[in-house]
């Protein structure tokens, strides 16, 4: 169980790095839009992300 929450958490790394690598002037105007959002809009996005995770757990295991 630890090995795989491990593999899960340094997966989510590489995906999460990618942008800034390869378009770091992307990921700093979309780090910009994202700050200037209200509380609501980022609560939306994070629930809408989790849920979408959710889902793809449960169709892929």
């Amino acid at each position: 169980m630890g090995s795989t929450l491990l593999t899960a958490f340094a997966l989510m790394l590489i995906i999460e790095g990618i942008l800034p690598f390869v378009a770091p002037a992307a990921w700093r105007e979309t780090f910009s839009r994202l700050a200037s959002m209200a509380d609501g809009q980022i609560r939306f996005i994070g629930l809408s992300s989790m849920l979408v995770g959710l889902i793809l757990l449960y169709i892929f295991s």
